[in-house]
């Protein structure tokens, strides 16, 4: 805008061609724009910004040694209003060339006295101090043309070919080869002792791998002979529990034949024969009791003998239906019928024998 001024925030802004509030020769804006009438004033800029000078100067120690030293300033125009006016009056034409090169200057000559005043191992041991020493020295001259040093670092120190600073480096150099010898044999004595460590713990897990591997085989194999046993043994074990239920079926079936047996053969059998024998054992004893009627010829004692002999003869049939196959039904009722037959039989028994002998009576007195 016409007349209307903003300076950049690395630059300060001086407006010259009118009295200034602080007696300055012109005024000085910084940060801020401003007006500015045309044509009665007129407005230029100074860089605020940082600026860099290198050095390199032949300076000689207390030692008469001379040593190249090479060096780098950071500089710049300070922020305050007095500064600024210095710095103007002095570079605003050629600002950055003319600043570095008054620069390296003042840094130069405060260096070259500085080293002047202090040994070579001095200025390899405490290159930090020669430093700080230099930037004391100069500031005052640069605070003067309004400067202000942010850094001052000396890059480098050099005595060309005369060789002192590596024979001063020589006895540190021979004990860090000795001492970089020493740290090598014993990172090669750790490494080698690290890898037969390392070799060890191998053959330990793989002993171990083995040892595993083994037993899990072993598990494996029994496992397998047992998978494999397994089904003969289950076969085995059921062709045994066939037989034993065949057996036990067998065994069923002849205890159910010798039971059918006992009753369709043995014990009909046995009853039969038992009928047998009482019929003949009756039959002896119609025949001695006929005999012995006769020979005493006596009706009654013949009926008091047959029937003393009654009971016997229904005992011998009730034991010889002791051991027959009978099925009694009804219950008690069943079991006196049962006994009631027996009687029965034996009655029958009687007066067939009775019967008899009366026969043979008659047919004796017949014959007589």
């Amino acid at each position: 805008m016409l007349g209307y001024h903003v300076p950049d925030p690395d630059e300060a802004m001086l407006v010259s061609g009118a009295k200034s509030s602080d007696a300055a020769p012109f005024r000085v804006i910084i940060g801020r724009g401003s007006w500015v009438m045309p044509f009665f004033r007129k407005v230029r800029y100074l860089s605020l910004a940082m600026f860099e000078a290198e050095i390199s100067e032949r300076c000689v120690t207390q030692q008469a040694i001379q040593l190249q030293v090479r060096a780098v300033i950071a500089f710049k125009v300070a922020n305050d209003t007095a500064s600024i006016v210095n710095a103007a009056q002095r570079f605003l034409s050629e600002q950055e060339q003319e600043m570095s090169v008054l620069t390296g200057r003042i840094f130069s000559g405060h260096l070259r006295s500085i080293v002047g005043s202090m040994t070579v191992e001095e200025i390899i041991r405490e290159r930090q101090r020669l430093a700080d020493e230099v930037l004391v020295a100069s500031k005052v001259e640069m605070s003067n043309i309004g400067l202000w040093v942010d850094s001052f670092q000396i890059q480098s120190i050099d005595d060309g070919d005369l060789g002192y600073i590596s024979a001063l480096a020589a006895p540190h150099n021979a004990a860090v080869h000795r001492d970089a010898q020493i740290a090598k044999s014993q990172a090669a004595q750790r490494s080698a002792e690290a890898e037969q460590e390392s070799l060890r713990k191998q053959a330990e897990y793989s002993r171990e791998t083995s040892i595993l591997k083994a037993s899990y085989q072993r598990d494996i194999d029994k496992a397998e002979a047992e998978a494999a046993a397994a089904g003969p043994l289950a076969a085995a074990l059921a062709q045994q529990e066939v037989l034993s239920a065949q057996a036990a079926q067998a065994r069923k079936e002849a205890d159910l034949r010798e039971q059918q047996l006992q009753a369709e053969v043995v014990k009909p059998a046995q009853a039969e024969a038992d009928r047998v024998g009482i019929l003949a054992e009756a039959e002896a004893n119609r025949t001695r009791i006929q005999a012995e009627a006769a020979a005493s010829n006596n009706r009654i004692a013949l009926d008091q003998m047959l029937i003393e002999q009654l009971p016997l003869i229904v005992e011998q049939a009730a034991r010889g239906l002791s051991n027959a196959n009978l099925t009694v039904l009804n219950g008690p009722d069943g079991v006196g019928e049962l006994l009631n037959g027996m009687v029965g039989q034996g009655l029958t028994v009687f007066n067939s024998l009775q019967k008899a002998l009366i026969a043979d009576d008659a047919e004796k007195r017949d014959i007589e």
